[in-house]
């Protein structure tokens, strides 16, 4: 969410009042993220988030917009766009794709517990069977072929044991895809980006009452892919200890257990779980990498620490997900 491109108070006002979204009172541009433009907008109906749209195509962004919409529609909690006469979502501004959607309430957990992911896995669930019926077709513009593209480019910046982890985690990411069981695995649109900091959570409950997730947002790297992907990034991100990359237990079953109870996982699933944690690792490391080797200019820009996901990655390696553990009470029961 760095400002790349400047949008003025005037155009602003001008832009949202075309839409029908009121009179503009206060802006505000956003500083976290990397990939678009965007900024807080207030209007005398409504909070607003505005987007200008840096990297992704006026042909790309309709898969997007129309993913939201659609899952806003099955009462998922997510952004939704605003249309204009036409019903169109998509618009323009100062020469780039841009949209509008609707502020969610609430706010990022950053030091999520087991029972916040027990919130997220039901909800990810839901949002993966929600899609099953969305009909257009877009590829993770971040997945294998990205990565086989991408890691010749940032090598050079890397030391001997950083370019020979990244090399075989290439290879064994390839040799997994190539597999039957990972191509039997269900697919349908995944957000791909489901961090902490991109879902929100109810304020100012109740003692004891368990967490509200009121939001997901930012869906600018959703594609049709594997859901399992979808799970294991969300594992990298919720459930792992940021200063060392170690998996944290209680809130990978918490997460896992949840999902569950709206969509048991596939015997293949269960089977490639460790691999695609892998896979979700080189997925955050490589594209940090280039990021921050590799960098755009913005009026904002904090660029993530790639060192972050070299850790998880080398823990998953290392440490490959328990499964006895995580899935420990429907064995029993079986």
């Amino acid at each position: 969410m760095a400002v790349y491109t400047e949008v003025s108070f005037d155009e602003a006002s001008t832009f949202l009042q075309s839409l029908g979204l009121g009179t503009l009172q206060n802006m505000e541009g956003c500083a976290g993220g990397i990939e678009n433009t965007n900024y807080f907008v207030t209007t005398d109906q409504a909070p607003y988030v505005l987007t200008l749209f840096e990297r992704l195509t006026a042909e790309q962004l309709p898969f997007y917009l129309r993913l939201m919409k659609h899952l806003a529609v099955h009462g998922i909690p997510v952004p939704d766009p605003a249309a204009n006469r036409d019903g169109d979502v998509l618009h323009a501004l100062n020469g780039k794709p841009a949209a509008v959607v609707n502020l969610l309430q609430g706010k990022s957990e950053l030091n999520p517990t087991a029972a916040h992911c027990t919130a997220l896995g039901e909800v990810l669930a839901r949002m993966h069977l929600a899609g099953k019926s969305f009909e257009m077709k877009q590829p993770n513009l971040r997945g294998l072929d990205w990565w086989n593209e991408t890691v010749p480019v940032v090598l050079p910046f890397l030391d001997e044991a950083q370019s020979t982890l990244i090399r075989s985690e290439l290879a064994y990411q390839n040799h997994v895809a190539a597999q039957s069981t990972y191509n039997a695995l269900p697919r349908g649109p995944i957000h791909a980006d489901l961090f902490r900091d991109n879902a929100m959570f109810a304020q100012d409950l109740p003692a004891g009452q368990s967490p509200q997730l009121t939001g997901i947002f930012d869906f600018y790297f959703a594609g049709v892919d594997t859901w399992l992907f979808d799970i294991a990034v969300c594992l990298n991100d919720w459930c792992v200890d940021i200063a060392t990359g170690r998996a944290d237990l209680d809130r990978s079953r918490a997460l896992i257990q949840a999902y569950e109870t709206v969509r048991p996982l596939t015997a293949q699933e269960r089977e490639l779980l460790p691999a695609l944690t892998r896979a979700g690792a080189l997925r955050f490391w490589l594209s940090r990498l280039w990021d921050l080797h590799l960098p755009r200019e913005a009026a904002m820009l904090k660029p993530h620490d790639p060192a972050q996901f070299e850790r998880v990655l080398r823990e998953r390696i290392a440490a490959p997900l328990n499964l006895a553990s995580l899935f420990a009470v429907e064995q029993v029961a079986a």
